[in-house]
């Protein structure tokens, strides 16, 4: 199966430098699932790739073969995946706008009927769990509902070095069992929901909206 990391932040401000500190936590996602879950296949989403445009366009919005070509690509990216990782830091107690915008560009129906997990991390002590409770929400309106297990990783920096690897005194084994159990719930629910598209198209009898908003009111 395929798996697609989002990293929602496209601040290269932050202390401390070098490296983003969004980009040490993808890397590590990226280095657990690669040795725990090796039979399946996994790729980084960076927002920094998506630079925002002075006025907002969704990918949906254009007519068919017209969107721009970094767009197109990464719509047949999230279509073909079985299931996200979604990577973000918390502001105002919020997930990242940088990867809320980046997602508001594609209509729920390449997300629908996958599941998704979520990981946010802080310089600070809390390690972004209250923009983990937001995201819940808003992953659940794209349809790729999120697995129970989530990840929060306070004082990143402290964590992870500038490639991802951990620290000194760090217990790798310990961190891959904790970001382990959140990953062995998404590829669990990323098999039965891939086996079941196999059987049926949801959108046989849950057809997506691709008309106008009034499509969602009751009759």
């Amino acid at each position: 199966m395929k798996f697609l990391v989002f990293l929602g932040s496209v601040r290269n401000s932050t202390p401390p430098k070098p490296a983003r500190l969004g980009e040490r936590v993808a890397k590590a996602c990226l280095d657990c699932f690669a040795e725990r879950f090796a039979d399946h296949e996994v790729e980084l989403i960076d927002a920094l790739d998506y630079p925002m445009e002075p006025v907002f366009k969704p990918h949906f919005a254009y007519v068919k073969g017209k969107a721009p070509t970094a767009l197109d690509n990464l719509a047949d990216k999230i279509a073909a995946a079985d299931g996200y990782i979604m990577v973000s830091p918390e502001y105002n107690h919020s997930m990242s706008p940088a990867l809320a915008n980046l997602l508001n560009h594609f209509g729920s129906s390449i997300f629908s009927y996958k599941p998704s997990a979520i990981v946010t991390y802080s310089a600070g002590q809390w390690g972004g769990m209250r923009a983990a409770l937001g995201m819940r929400n808003f992953l659940a309106e794209l349809g790729c509902l999120s697995v129970s297990a989530m990840i929060h990783i306070p004082k990143a920096q402290e964590v992870f070095h500038d490639d991802g690897a951990l620290q000194v005194g760090e217990d790798q084994s310990a961190w891959f069992d904790y970001f382990g159990r959140s990953f062995y719930q998404l590829v669990w629910w990323a098999e039965a929901t891939h086996q079941q598209r196999q059987i049926e198209d949801p959108f046989t009898h849950a057809k997506a909206f691709t008309r106008q908003p009034s499509q969602r009111n009751a009759p």
